[in-house]
């Protein structure tokens, strides 16, 4: 999962770069409007964390512009403006939801998994495909019901192929997804993961499509 945080605050920017890289997103940070606008036109982002009072443009501008152009990506406010006109205005330009500095990381962590299951249309917290069961929160995996011992990113590349597990993903997607800005990935870095999963996995649960990439097993 990729997320870009939109902040001009170092105090409050480093703490969460910290906290969400450690809860296993690739984070990338645009500290002012038009650093967040030029990012926001690659549509890679999986969830936006948006600060209001940014330099260079108004986050509710930004926002709103966003959306128009067909933004998809739930859209997190992290802002100290919390007057209920600024939190209608936010919610109004099409932020998903709302969260007040200052404010528990782990809360901050908790909403932005909330908003990732709502998006791919899911209620509950965790992810299951066949016997494969992926915990988000901790960052836990079982199959059969027996621990699975997964790498970081590893565990980042099973979510994303488990969240849409008939989509086939290139591998430029999948690299999209697991490694940020200035984030130093090798040629062949996705095929050493997928190679890492299918030894724990099973040979034969992530399949090659020649030419295009991987998905998973399909279950009948």
């Amino acid at each position: 999962m990729r997320l870009l945080l939109v902040e001009d605050d170092e105090m409050i920017g480093e703490p969460v770069i910290a906290a969400m890289r450690q809860a296993g997103y690739a984070v990338d940070w645009a500290r002012d409007g038009r650093e967040a606008e030029l990012s926001l036109h690659h549509d890679v982002y999986d969830l936006v964390l948006l600060d209001l009072g940014l330099p260079k443009a108004d986050g509710i501008a930004l926002l709103g512009s966003y959306r128009r152009r067909g933004g998809t990506a739930p859209v997190l406010v992290i802002t100290a403006r919390d007057g209920i006109e600024s939190r209608i205005a936010g919610l109004d330009a099409g932020a998903d939801d709302y969260l007040i500095k200052p404010f528990d990381l782990a809360e901050l962590a908790a909403r932005a998994r909330a908003l990732l299951r709502r998006r791919s249309g899911r209620s509950s917290p965790f992810y299951s495909h066949g016997d494969l069961m992926l915990d988000p929160a901790s960052r836990e995996a079982t199959l059969n019901g027996a621990p699975l011992v997964l790498a970081p990113r590893e565990f980042s590349l099973l979510q994303t192929l488990v969240e849409d597990p008939t989509r086939i993903y290139s591998r430029a997607e999948l690299a999209d997804k697991l490694y940020g800005w200035g984030e130093e990935i090798s040629s062949n870095a996705i095929e050493v993961h997928v190679h890492a999963l299918r030894r724990k996995l099973g040979a034969d649960e992530i399949v090659t499509v020649r030419g295009v990439g991987y998905r998973l097993k399909r279950r009948q």
